[in-house]
């Protein structure tokens, strides 16, 4: 369990790594293309609602620490639809130093469908911890996903006073850059209850869906019900570029939420998923069932 000659640092711990392909077969999406290094795994494939395939990514050790690497790489080609998601929280823990990396990096092609709805990232006080999403549609690619991040352990008394939390979320729409952000806190940050901050609220949840429009965008705030305690806003970033005369503008809805509690945070999510899922990508809700155990 040491790092490969050329990582970011020689220190114990696991390098893991994840491959997917996902194709469109003669009735359903099947997963083509499967490789894993390490303690990352996915479960057989599941066709509950026919062509979508769902999928469940296993990380067995159950916590990743400093010097763990987990990396993900999912492709999703022309035509196909993938829904993945993880049956529990993946959970970080305090670190003497080493950081913990987990890097993800999703392709949909054109006419492609991934559903990526990963359950909550726990992140404990005094963890060192550096997460890497990125994104990258094809025209006519679709996209559900989301992240939920909760920062201590509010419930249990860990404020996260100590500890880095580094993350970057990058989305690309035919190779041009539509959404980069970075956020970057250290544990007593008077960031994290400034009111200009997270205002004293240890979860934060993130949901994208593309292609949406301006009436998708007021569907969500319309419809969405409020969640005690939290902050909700939305915005329509649009896919710059040409469009035909007459054509809604398109683009990437971006959905934020902070709030004190993760499991209300958790069913505010899904209630979302359920309302854009039929708006962007034209199919009827059909939550995995591993959500219900």
């Amino acid at each position: 369990m040491v790092s490969p000659p050329g990582s970011h640092a020689a220190v114990p711990g696991w390098h893991a790594r994840l491959e997917l392909g996902f194709e469109a077969g003669p009735e359903c999406t099947v997963l083509r293309h499967r490789r894993h290094a390490g303690p990352l795994r996915v479960q057989r494939p599941f066709h509950p609602e026919g062509a979508p395939c769902h999928s469940y990514l296993l990380h067995p050790p159950g916590g990743v620490v400093g010097g763990d690497r987990l990396d993900i790489d999912v492709a999703v080609a022309s035509g196909g639809h993938a829904l993945l998601t993880t049956p529990a929280a993946a959970k970080f823990y305090r670190s003497a130093g080493p950081l913990a990396r987990q890097h993800q990096s999703f392709r949909v092609a054109a006419g492609g469908t991934l559903e990526w709805l990963p359950a909550l990232n726990i992140v404990h006080g005094g963890a060192r911890v550096e997460l890497r999403n990125r994104f990258e549609l094809a025209p006519d690619a679709r996209l559900l996903a989301w992240d939920l991040l909760g920062l201590g352990r509010p419930g249990s008394g860990d404020g996260f006073e100590s500890g880095l939390f580094d993350s970057s979320l990058q989305v690309m729409a035919d190779g041009r850059p539509l959404l980069a952000e970075r956020l970057r806190t250290e544990g007593g940050d008077p960031m994290l209850k400034a009111v200009w901050g997270l205002q004293g609220r240890g979860y934060l949840a993130t949901l994208l869906a593309a292609p949406a429009t301006a009436e998708t965008l007021v569907a969500l705030r319309r419809q969405l019900r409020e969640v005690p305690g939290a902050v909700f806003g939305c915005t329509l970033l649009p896919v710059p570029g040409p469009r035909p005369q007459g054509h809604p503008v398109t683009g990437l809805l971006v959905c934020r939420w902070l709030a004190a509690a993760g499991e209300a945070l958790w069913e505010s999510l899904i209630e979302a998923w359920a309302l854009l899922r039929p708006l962007v990508l034209g199919r009827e809700p059909c939550p995995p069932r591993i959500w219900s155990t």
